[in-house]
């Protein structure tokens, strides 16, 4: 009989895969209830250091999140990064909380939910690769060429963002990671759109 691992394993999760920046990575509330459907007794615990659910490296964190499912604890580890996977110096709640989070999703990973994103693979176990697509020299340079426009609900979330930065480091980094990711899609409106809205936010801190 198939193990409750191996079902995880071959769950498809492609379609709640989120991405910021640079950063792929599972949604953290969709793979918790997962996780509940799997196993209606699963637990996740933080670890704690004194009263900080962090341990400090240095002007770095890292974050600990234990995932108990099927009776076995599995411990998973993350840094506190940005979206670059560059580590974050001298982090604020916000950015740790979010690293919490996503350490819960990789976590749940170590059971086999997903698990697949983090070996940099793009399908699950047991599924077939689709055939591969041949593209001419036009099809190719037109596919470059091609701009994702970030959505009105992307750029109200950046913007909600940057005005909730308490100062002008946070707001730099919050900044940073919504520029690069439209960046990233060849947005260049809606990265222009960003740096618009944090030199207005800034003025608050003059």
């Amino acid at each position: 009989m198939e193990n409750n691992h191996s079902k995880l394993l071959s769950v498809n999760v492609n379609d709640h895969v989120e991405k910021k920046g640079q950063l792929k990575y599972l949604s953290w509330a969709w793979a918790w209830a997962e996780a509940l459907k799997a196993d209606n007794n699963a637990t996740f615990e933080v670890k704690m250091f004194g009263d900080m659910p962090y341990c400090s490296i240095g002007q770095t964190c890292m974050v600990w999140v234990t995932v108990t499912m099927f009776g076995k604890p599995l411990m998973c580890q993350l840094p506190v990064i940005d979206n670059r996977n560059k580590p974050i110096i001298n982090p604020d709640a916000f950015a740790i909380n979010t690293s919490i989070m996503r350490c819960l999703a990789k976590a749940v990973a170590l059971h086999g939910l997903g698990l697949y994103i983090y070996a940099g693979e793009d399908l699950p176990e047991g599924e077939d690769l689709p055939p591969p697509v041949t593209q001419n020299k036009q099809q190719q340079t037109n596919t470059t060429k091609a701009v994702k426009r970030l959505s009105s609900a992307e750029r109200e979330l950046g913007v909600k963002d940057m005005r909730a930065a308490p100062d002008e480091a946070a707001l730099s980094k919050v900044w940073r990671e919504h520029y690069d990711m439209a960046e990233e899609n060849g947005d260049q409106e809606s990265a222009k759109f960003f740096s618009d809205c944090a030199k207005d936010c800034k003025k608050a801190f003059k």
